[in-house]
């Protein structure tokens, strides 16, 4: 089995030669065509490809800095985490992939304008950001398609969130992942909007690695899932190709809806909704019925993410209260 670690080092210079402190920021991301299921769970190599698009200003901004002390710490937001926290473990075994054995003990600023682990991808936005500030800390000048590929060994959806836009994550063949990361596709749509939805901020009780790992050993509805992912990835560029909004609207719901028949058909039965999610599901099922042209995706949490038009907003902004909305593709 190739390792993250051989993938790595494959590609870092012999000699690195730290900089006193980097920062980068990363936006976070919605899968429009979602990823679940791995095909090689060491590598976060997925079975299917997807698309998603950014969250603009949402996302993580993460600052390194090479530490006088000779210890390695972690801040998340303005908090330092235990040494033997899983966040702190986590998130250092990432950066040892980086330092491939050197004595180069590192500061870890993390700063998240999302809740962290709600179904919100702080993660993606999390190890995105590492893996640019990273490049810039150890000078390693690598190209974009070798940093997203990166961040995908630390979280997969990671691999989108180096772009923005909208970016399809490539599925890939190589044993060695390099083919599977992140190309932002070159087209823009300034009258798109994301609502977020925030049921619950709380971290999840069942993380997205291990309900992969559940729904695939378990549900024999997944079998129907690699299909339904890359029809939907046609239809998608078709949408966004035309702008037709409704059949961007109308894949990107059933999508996300059968990822989640998956896991629901899975044992034990993997339900990422409260009793608020279906509520709002209904609320945004009722406005349709009414003429409003408004859609919900989900990733693995009970949050919805609402998908509308600007000339819609004031609508959608009076039906759901406290409502954040995003313009991916403001100026």
């Amino acid at each position: 089995m190739i390792t993250k670690q051989q993938v790595v080092q494959a590609h870092l210079p012999a000699t690195l030669t730290p900089r006193d402190e980097a920062e980068a920021f990363a936006p976070s991301n919605i899968a429009l065509c979602k990823y679940w299921g791995k095909r090689d769970a060491e590598l976060n190599l997925p079975i299917n490809a997807s698309l998603s698009v950014s969250l603009a200003h949402l996302g993580t901004r993460t600052r390194l800095v090479h530490a006088t002390d000779g210890r390695d710490r972690v801040w998340l937001n303005g908090a330092e985490q235990a040494a033997d926290s899983a966040f702190s473990q986590k998130l250092l075994a990432f950066v040892d992939l980086f330092r491939a054995g050197h004595a180069l003990p590192v500061h870890v600023h993390t700063q998240n304008n999302i809740p962290t682990a709600a179904g919100l991808a702080s993660s993606a936005s999390g190890f995105a950001a590492l893996t640019l500030a990273l490049n810039e800390w150890l000078n390693l000048e690598l190209a974009p398609a070798v940093l997203s590929a990166f961040a995908r060994m630390g979280s997969g959806s990671a691999c989108r969130s180096l772009f923005e836009g909208f970016v399809q994550w490539e599925d890939g063949i190589r044993d060695d992942g390099m083919d599977s990361h992140g190309v932002r596709l070159e087209a823009s749509w300034p009258e798109l909007r994301i609502g977020l939805v925030k049921v619950a901020t709380g971290e999840k009780a069942v993380d997205s690695r291990a309900g992969m790992k559940r729904t695939i050993e378990t549900a024999h509805l997944y079998q129907s899932w690699p299909l339904q992912a890359a029809a939907d990835l046609t239809r998608l560029h078709q949408a966004i190709g035309e702008k037709d909004f409704a059949l961007l609207g109308q894949t990107a719901e059933q999508n996300a809806l059968s990822m989640h028949a998956t896991m629901i058909a899975s044992w034990p039965p993997l339900l990422y909704w409260t009793p608020d999610s279906v509520a709002a599901m209904q609320q945004v099922w009722q406005l349709r019925e009414q003429g409003l042209a408004l859609y919900f995706t989900m990733d693995a949490g009970p949050n919805l993410k609402l998908l509308f038009e600007a000339g819609d907003q004031a609508q959608v902004e009076q039906a759901f209260a406290g409502l954040e909305v995003v313009a991916p593709f403001s100026a």
